[in-house]
């Protein structure tokens, strides 16, 4: 990553000028194309180095307000251009932003704090998130970004391909579709040497199996959801789409903010009620934001609008995932478990408020003012809950980098 972009996450314009940039200066080993549009128009772009059939597909951008995978991606590209060895056999091609409709709507260029980062947050409902749509929308009514991947990965059937994520605040983390074995150990490694707390109890991982700490493997397919009101499901969304021919997708999450409560894998003493007390507070905090919405009026502010879609999609979710909370005895009683829970469950109304806040914001000024209070309130008790502390950018770039090529070399190893 260049100095410039050390302490901060590049835009996707930036991403594709640095693109072109080495597409021109490797020419013969290195080339920019355009391979879809975003429902707005914006152009979809890969980078692809070398033309060997055996191929990595590395993701960026599939979630707007996840903005580490760009820098991730770039010094990758960098690394497998400079490194010889790294692309003998093997072509690599990166996505450079699978979602830039919703990229141009967060705003994250260098977070100062939690509260700084809510305020330009933005992350669309789930039917329009590119990676997630296939499992909650039929063929027919795909968005172009999801319908670009599918036809990228159909093209190069890669071995491996790679989704770069991120979370705002916790510890790091690996999703696998099909266990790649010897994962685990460079994965802990990267991470206790770049003081990145491992996230044993990913919520978004509940109930799925372990490899290794932090490391986990999608379940077989009779296995209960742990979260069943949610629609989406993940063998439906284009991280399987790679299976069609054999490979698999590991996804890998860095935190922007990191918290030591997310690694203890000691027994919680008392997860039940921990549940209960978290599901309460997931319906208060909720509660909130939908009574200024209701006062506000539905034809106010972005009527229909990207932001109010994803504010209202993440209200009408909290009814049935505080009742997943206490339905069924914890998918994990570990306190990092508990604690990833509670983050989440402050993450959820948080994220409303800030999104609605911003739908607002032109048109009710009172409710607005009301919002960014709930905003700032919340940032601020979440930080100082979790003892947040800053990952520099360059820690998170890098950890992202050394667990893609750890995957890559592991999962050859296994497939091919």
């Amino acid at each position: 990553m260049s100095p410039l972009l050390e302490s901060r996450y590049p835009t996707v314009a930036e991403l594709v000028l640095s693109a072109r940039a080495l597409a021109l200066q490797w020419q013969g080993v290195c080339a920019l194309r355009q391979v879809g549009v975003s429902r707005a128009g914006r152009p979809l772009h890969l980078l692809s180095v070398g033309r060997a059939r055996r191929a990595v597909l590395v993701v960026a951008g599939a979630h707007a307000n996840e903005p580490a995978g760009g820098g991730t991606l770039l010094a990758l590209a960098r690394r497998v251009l400079h490194e010889r060895d790294l692309r003998d056999g093997t072509s690599w091609h990166f996505l450079l932003c699978a979602d830039p409709d919703g990229a141009s709507l967060h705003v994250t260029p260098a977070p100062r704090s939690l509260y700084d980062y809510h305020l330009g947050f933005f992350r669309p409902a789930g039917p329009e998130q590119p990676e997630w749509a296939p499992s909650v929308l039929p063929p027919g009514r795909l968005p172009p970004e999801t319908l670009a991947l599918t036809g990228v990965i159909d093209e190069l059937r890669p071995y491996l391909q790679v989704s770069l994520h991120g979370t705002d605040l916790g510890g790091s983390w690996v999703q696998l579709t099909r266990d790649v074995p010897g994962l685990a150990e460079p994965f802990a490694k990267s991470a206790a040497q770049l003081h990145i707390p491992v996230e044993t109890g990913a919520s978004d991982a509940a109930g799925w199996p372990a490899s290794g700490p932090g490391v986990h493997v999608m379940p077989a397919p009779e296995a209960a959801p742990a979260y069943p009101s949610l629609t989406d499901d993940a063998r439906r969304s284009t991280w399987y789409h790679a299976h069609r021919y054999g490979g698999l997708t590991a996804v890998i999450e860095v935190p922007m903010w990191a918290s030591d409560l997310v690694d203890d894998p000691a027994p919680h003493p008392a997860p039940d009620a921990a549940m209960h007390r978290l599901a309460d507070r997931l319906l208060r905090d909720a509660d909130e934001v939908r009574r200024v919405l209701e006062d506000a009026g539905t034809g106010q502010g972005d009527a229909g609008g990207p932001l109010l879609r994803a504010a209202t999609w993440g209200l009408e979710l909290v009814p049935g995932l505080a009742a997943d909370l206490v339905r069924t005895p914890p998918a994990d009683g570990t306190r990092a478990y508990v604690g990833s829970v509670d983050a989440f469950a402050r993450r959820v109304p948080l994220r409303v408020a800030a999104m609605l806040r911003r739908a607002l914001s032109g048109t009710d000024a009172r409710a607005a003012a009301r919002l960014e209070r709930l905003v700032a309130d919340w940032s601020d008790a979440f930080a100082a809950r979790f003892r947040a502390r800053w990952v520099p950018v360059r820690h998170q770039v890098e950890h992202q980098s050394r667990t893609v090529l750890a995957a890559a070399h592991h999962a050859r190893e296994h497939c091919c």
